[in-house]
């Protein structure tokens, strides 16, 4: 099997790399073609096996920017070999971005013997990825369009799916859905977001919040709406509202190396170890300058995605990470604007009822990522960590699935939770207003076994009867039920007839 670009990098350079989600490999055809998992190379046009700058040079032109390959293979190709590129094709568009790269990556300058002429060059083909206005190189006349800076970058492909969701357009469709509601129906959906959201966001963790550790953070996904822009002091402060052990509040980013486990004891349950201290405080100023520019200036829901999942990547803190990470969901799209009135998308109570595919969202960065580190078990809880690998693999990443699984989630929030409440509450107010007309209730009484009912589809059980036996006249149990009943078949039959 004879590689090719990427592949061919990665494998004869021994490149701290993830694995390809297209690898080129030659194959008998005559153009190129993606074939199954692979692109299919035509021989005629493969360069040769000892051709570094050749196999550089195919994979700008036909696979794309990596730049966490590109970071580690460019420093290598001797500045002569790219003057001699130049001499050939002086305003070659590869040869100019590979130029940029180097002297990015390595602050090594490459002689000029002609000035580049023409338009400038997007490093990213907006038409591949999404990018963003970016620094424009005159030199090589390179515009640096990427979703990040050349320390930091995510990359977004224009997936078919991607590009669903986006023509959708799930936060236009939040705001009419909300704006649609009467004021106080709305101020009640929202109440239940918080609530939930919060609710969730802990239960993804295993936890189950105290009343107190819920009124803070109800407390904190409103703060999203100050639009403060990040900081580590503000990180902190919300890391410290987040916990309540006075053990793990933080005073900053880590100074010790974290990692995550599963099951299993010592270091075979280890199943994701971030950047080392120094990196990763280096990658949250990098991640943080991103956050309080992208979501104006991209997709807002794009950019929600590479926060929270780069934060989470990156686990500044010994605690909290998770519950922070799908804050930074809200913030960003505070920050741009796109949330109104206090709205809040609860893409946690969708992250808990779809948790496999978050995990798997989770696992396509941190399983590759664990291969480059050696973890030796020292004594019980003492594990010792060597970072085998190169620092790309956490300056670069492909963000693809994670934002995708982001917006999937904020649609989810739109389309099926935020609705099924507010249909919830027109049931509800519906059943009590029945009610209320016919008996004389304690409205908490009421309250309590209307919203009993339509949680149990329609039915007070015999232990809520007997609760109430007192202080509900016995023939309201039933019309209650009747009531409710008829209303949650009301509800389906327009549901259905609105399809």
């Amino acid at each position: 099997m004879q590689l090719v670009g990427y592949a061919w990098l990665s494998e004869a350079m021994q490149l701290s790399a993830f694995p390809l989600r297209l690898p080129a490999i030659v194959q008998p055809v005559t153009r190129l073609k993606t074939i199954g998992q692979t692109l299919a190379v035509p021989a005629a046009i493969a360069p040769s096996a000892d051709d570094l700058l050749g196999h550089i040079l195919f994979a700008l032109k036909h696979e794309g920017i990596n730049l966490a390959i590109l970071a580690q293979a460019l420093p290598q190709i001797p500045v002569a070999a790219l003057e001699s590129e130049l001499l050939e094709a002086p305003n070659g568009i590869y040869v100019r971005k590979a130029c940029f790269l180097r002297e990015a990556f390595t602050n090594d300058e490459i002689p000029q013997h002609a000035p580049v002429r023409g338009a400038f060059v997007a490093l990213f083909d907006p038409k591949r990825y999404v990018t963003r206005p970016g620094a424009r190189n005159s030199k090589w006349r390179v515009e640096f369009n990427g979703l990040g800076n050349v320390n930091y970058c995510a990359t977004v492909e224009r997936t078919g799916r991607l590009i669903e969701l986006q023509e959708y357009d799930i936060l236009g469709r939040a705001k009419a859905f909300i704006d649609s509601l009467p004021p106080i129906m709305m101020d009640r959906a929202i109440n239940w977001a918080y609530l939930h959201e919060t609710k969730d966001s802990f239960a993804i963790e295993r936890e189950a919040p105290s009343d107190d550790k819920s009124r803070r953070f109800i407390q904190l996904l409103r703060q999203a709406h100050e639009h403060q822009p990040l900081t580590e002091d503000y990180l902190v402060a919300l890391q410290n509202a987040t916990v309540s052990n006075p053990y793990d509040l933080a005073a900053a980013f880590r100074h010790e190396q974290n990692h995550l486990a599963g099951a299993l004891q010592g270091a075979a349950g280890v199943t994701y170890v971030p950047p080392p201290p120094d990196l990763c405080r280096e990658l949250m100023g990098h991640l943080m300058q991103f956050a309080n520019e992208a979501p104006n200036q991209i997709d807002p829901l794009v950019a929600a995605g590479i926060i929270s999942f780069g934060f989470v990547f990156l686990h500044p803190f010994m605690d909290g990470n998770g519950r922070l990470s799908r804050f930074l969901i809200h913030q960003a799209l505070c920050r741009a604007g796109a949330l109104e009135n206090g709205l809040l998308l609860p893409v946690s109570v969708g992250m808990k009822r779809e948790e496999r595919l978050y995990l798997e969202a989770l696992q396509e960065f941190s399983r590759p990522a664990r291969d480059f580190w050696d973890v030796q078990w020292i004594d019980f809880g003492k594990l010792l960590f060597d970072f085998r690998g190169d620092a790309a693999i956490y300056r670069y990443w492909d963000a693809t699935t994670c934002v995708v699984f982001t917006m999937e989630m904020a649609k989810r929030a739109v389309e099926v939770e935020l609705r099924e409440e507010a249909a919830f509450l027109e049931c509800y107010d519906a059943v009590y207003r029945a009610v209320d007309e016919r008996f004389d209730i304690r409205g908490s009484d009421l309250a309590n076994l209307v919203m009993m009912c339509l949680t149990n589809d329609g039915f007070v059980s015999k232990h809520r009867r007997k609760q109430y036996q007192y202080t509900v006249p016995a023939e309201a149990f039933d019309y209650i039920e009747q009531t409710a009943q008829q209303t949650l078949s009301e509800q389906r039959t327009a549901q259905e007839e609105s399809r």
